[in-house]
């Protein structure tokens, strides 16, 4: 299996429009960071986690060439308002894209995105997608995908189990019944979007303390501000803990291995 982390940014993305703060004028390219998404790929599949609003940005710097499903969070503006996108994805493979989410979920894009989704016919093409409301474990192109309950403030949420690798972004708090369903983990990637609390996100400190009791053998920090320095922050977290970048790749194998792209972004 392999994830590519598309983007590691909050909702604003990083530089934030007119900022001059050290974080937004930097020339690290690791602080640059495209709003949150990531591609996972395994048995000739590529699954999509989130529609971010710089989905036509992320599909042409990565060179993504076929999206088969998309898992979605939750239906924030910069976790769904790229779905536009996927239109070019059907007309490609000429087949329809499942996407999954919890019930509020699922009836938010549908209402916010009624044309899609309408009965009637259209004057343009517009994307062909097949909504899904899960409620537990499901079958994916073999393989059980697992959504993960979490708290994004009083919003319910999802992230997501693939083998061994869940992604849990927008969330403050996850709920004891989650917990066991993330047991042994190779890779987990995890909110964390400034140094101090937020009403609903992690923080740095609260997103450590979250790695250190999930015990993943590796916890990558992601929906990142422009409050964070990557090399100022990344000097002072735990072993097993690090900072996402834009472009991030890991491997994953049936063994338990894991490697993970080195250098810059691409």
């Amino acid at each position: 299996m392999r994830v590519t982390l598309l983007g590691s940014g909050t909702s604003s993305g990083v530089p934030v429009i007119g900022c001059t703060c050290p974080v937004c004028t930097s020339d690290n390219p690791r602080n640059r960071r495209l709003r949150c998404s990531a591609l996972v790929e395994f048995n000739q599949r590529a699954l999509l986690i989130d529609t971010a609003t710089d989905l036509r940005q992320q599909a042409l710097r990565f060179g993504i060439a076929r999206i088969d499903a998309v898992l979605y969070t939750h239906a924030h503006a910069d976790h769904i308002h790229g779905i536009d996108e996927l239109r070019v994805f059907n007309l490609r493979h000429l087949h329809e894209i499942p996407c999954y989410g919890n019930r509020d979920t699922i009836s938010r894009i549908t209402s916010y995105f009624d044309y899609i989704f309408a009965s009637e016919p259209g004057e343009s093409f517009r994307p062909f997608l097949q909504p899904h409301q899960v409620e537990g474990p499901f079958e994916l192109f073999a393989t059980t995908i697992v959504p993960i309950p979490l708290w994004h403030g009083s919003l319910p949420v999802l992230g997501w189990r693939i083998g061994d690798f869940a992604y849990l972004t927008d969330t403050n708090r996850l709920p004891d019944e989650s917990l066991p369903l993330l047991a042994d983990l190779q890779v987990l990637v995890l909110d964390a979007l400034r140094p101090r609390p937020h009403p609903t996100h992690l923080s740095i400190d609260q997103a450590v303390e979250l790695a250190q009791r999930l015990q993943a053998r590796r916890t990558v920090l992601t929906h990142l501000s422009h409050l964070i320095d990557h090399d100022q922050v990344q000097k002072d977290l735990p072993p097993g803990v690090e900072l996402a970048y834009d472009g991030q790749v890991f491997e994953l194998d049936e063994r338990g291995s894991i490697s993970g792209q080195k250098g810059g972004p691409r």
